[in-house]
């Protein structure tokens, strides 16, 4: 059996819908589905409390001018026969949207076209997430993406906190603070882990003995490499290399 016929064959044993059970359980994310002709077909429990509604079932088949305002659900109608019309996905949107007050917010929208088995479109699903929950979010990160782009290029030098936090314009105590709280590992620890990613992207990629790729990774002392990788991936590295050596590269005749 080639891999896509037993995808379909695993796929056809799951009960309908299944996999959309998944955003019942996503925070600050609503989840929708709708017909060609724009009624709601689903909802996960977070969109149905937005729509103003207690169970699902009591959203069925109600259409957005029946629960947003006019220009809002002239807005989302719009969208949804470009989708339908034309089976493209429009991603990434960002437009107005009810908050849990009911005041109009900033969100993002996907939406998707849905198929039915003979491949033609049915209707749509869709998500939206709150623009500024999001950006809050990402803030932390945004603050230390410097620092955090630092290390990935240079995590084979030698750890200096002082002099990251300076890039961060922190406190050496703020920013070990901070760090932590944003990655939950010191910069010590994300430092080993990228070593580690390093290592075993070498294991894979090349044939050089061990200890010279945890000297291209950046570690100094091969007992200290042989320890994390074992913290960081369950297992040594002559084993993770022997797992995945049918992805070494295939030596080109000379």
């Amino acid at each position: 059996m080639n891999p896509e016929e037993h995808r379909t064959h695993w796929t056809d044993r799951l009960p309908p819908g299944q996999f959309r059970h998944l955003f019942d359980h996503l925070p600050g994310t609503l989840f929708f589905a709708k017909d060609c002709q724009g009624r709601l077909m689903a909802g996960n429990p977070t969109f149905v409390e937005r729509c103003g509604f207690q169970t699902e079932d009591e959203m069925i088949g109600i259409t957005d001018s029946s629960i947003f305002p006019p220009r809002l659900a002239e807005k989302y109608r719009k969208d949804d026969e470009q989708v339908i019309a034309t089976g493209t996905p429009l991603l990434g949107i960002i437009e107005l949207f009810p908050n849990s007050s009911g005041k109009p917010e900033w969100y993002i929208t996907d939406k998707l076209p849905l198929m039915d088995y003979a491949g033609k479109i049915c209707g749509l699903c869709g998500t939206v997430r709150s623009y500024e929950a999001q950006r809050a979010a990402m803030q932390p990160y945004l603050e230390l993406a410097t620092v955090a782009d630092h290390l990935k290029i240079h995590f084979r030098e030698k750890l200096d906190v002082p002099s990251l936090a300076k890039m961060a314009h922190m406190s050496v105590r703020q920013f070990e603070r901070k760090f932590r709280a944003t990655f939950q590992m010191t910069p010590q620890d994300y430092m080993i882990r990228m070593r580690v990613i390093e290592a075993c992207d070498l294991l894979i990629r090349t044939s050089e003995p061990v200890t010279s790729v945890a000297l291209d990774a950046g570690f100094y002392d091969h007992s200290d490499f042989a320890r994390q990788f074992r913290r960081q991936m369950g297992q040594t590295a002559s084993q993770y290399r022997a797992g995945h050596r049918g992805e070494l590269p295939v030596p080109k005749p000379k």
